[in-house]
């Protein structure tokens, strides 16, 4: 199992306690381009083709309902791959 399949299954267990890291290193290793508002906006736009996930930067937890839509965002991307 590699590093990131462990990430993912960390996420997975235990959507809580989810940093903003995690999420943001597992989501760019799927393939999502990350972009900030240049108006100094605390949220972070995913995209990958049409798919599109916008999460709000929250310290030291992202909130978990943003961490399940993240988790069914990638376990589309890893069935389509």
């Amino acid at each position: 199992m590699s590093r990131l399949e462990k990430l993912l299954q960390k996420i997975k267990n235990n959507p809580k306690q989810v940093r903003f890291k995690e999420l943001d290193k597992i989501l760019t290793k799927h393939g999502f381009t990350r972009r900030q508002p240049s108006s100094g906006s605390s949220h972070y736009i995913y995209s990958k083709g049409k798919t599109r996930l916008v999460v709000p930067y929250h310290q030291p937890h992202i909130k978990t309902i943003y961490v399940e839509r993240a988790i069914k965002l990638l376990e589309g991307v890893i069935n389509d791959d």
